[in-house]
């Protein structure tokens, strides 16, 4: 059964030439390269973690072991998704592109639309992958994102996990400095961390380093700027601040970059939508669009992030 199809127009002249679509949320994790990415895993790989306590002693005579060595593991295994579209060609017949569709009762989808919806669908992808790595709940179409995984993890340190409260321009220092003060000592200064701050901590902070609040820059902001703070990784007492746009309003995650890895099959598979003209195999005037990919995020030391507001 073809997906439905809704089109709303008065075909009163000729078709402009452009398609617009609704604003999608940017894949912007991946894009910007804020975690590590595990390419070419066909079933799963094994994210090996070593701890060593106690690495030093008093010097001896004798060879004694100093150290007891841990060795675990966190499994990360991307989960097979698909999009099975099915379009009708009838509808668009007695739309603006009826004639891109040729004379012929064996026509063709107009070539305008269907580069759009390819482009659009690939578009969805990113955003649906975007919301999955930070929020996802593994379920019919998603899997488990960072937030899903720590809010369960008991390896999490209890002073790590920050309950949080409803983040504002008037407060969002106070959130941020909660987060770096629950940050381990070890991993202060790396200038592999980041704070991965949801859209609505991201905008209350820049609003905050505009001035004009109570905890503000003062009146002209961050470097005189005002509220034109247009930069695309800001810091907080010297930790990286970036907006990571999946993450659900008023939650923060602060961790190594190279703590937090997506895994997949193919990266091309993402963006490889496949078209099939059902005419030649049933006779139908349907037009199928189908995508195949595999994704899963995990992390391999969860006693080395924080948590605000999971």
């Amino acid at each position: 059964m073809a997906t439905t199809t809704t089109i709303e127009s008065s075909y009163a002249g000729e078709f402009a030439g452009k398609y617009v679509s609704a604003a999608l949320l940017t894949g912007n994790t991946l894009a910007n390269g804020l975690i590590e990415v595990k390419p070419n895993i066909k079933f799963k790989e094994v994210l090996k973690v070593l701890s060593i306590d106690g690495i030093t002693a008093n010097a001896s005579c004798d060879f004694s072991d100093t150290s007891t060595l841990n060795l675990t593991e966190n499994i990360l295994e991307p989960k097979e998704l698909q999009v099975n579209l099915e379009l009708c060609k009838t509808p668009f017949q007695s739309d603006w592109e009826a004639v891109s569709m040729g004379y012929s009762a064996h026509d063709n989808l107009p070539k305008n639309f269907s580069d759009y919806f390819i482009a659009h669908l690939s578009a969805k992808i990113a955003e649906k992958t975007e919301q999955n790595i930070w929020s996802g709940v593994a379920g019919n179409g998603q899997f488990d994102g960072f937030a899903t995984l720590l809010a369960a993890d008991s390896d999490l340190p209890a002073e790590q996990k920050i309950a949080g409260e409803s983040v504002t321009a008037e407060n969002v220092v106070d959130a941020l400095g909660d987060v770096v003060d629950a940050i381990p000592t070890a991993l202060y200064g790396n200038e592999d961390l980041f704070i991965y701050v949801s859209q609505s901590v991201w905008r209350a902070y820049k609003r905050t380093l505009g001035g004009f609040q109570a905890n503000g820059q003062g009146a002209n902001g961050f470097m005189a700027q005002g509220n034109n703070q247009d930069i695309d990784i800001q810091y907080f007492d010297g930790v990286k601040v970036v907006c990571a746009n999946g993450l659900a309003n008023g939650t923060m995650i602060a961790a190594l970059k190279s703590n937090l890895f997506f895994g997949c099959g193919l990266l091309n598979d993402q963006n490889e939508v496949k078209v099939l003209d059902m005419a030649d195999l049933d006779g139908s005037k349907n037009v199928r669009f189908i995508m195949r990919y595999t994704a899963a995020v995990q992390y391999a030391i969860a006693s080395d992030i924080v948590t605000y507001g999971i």
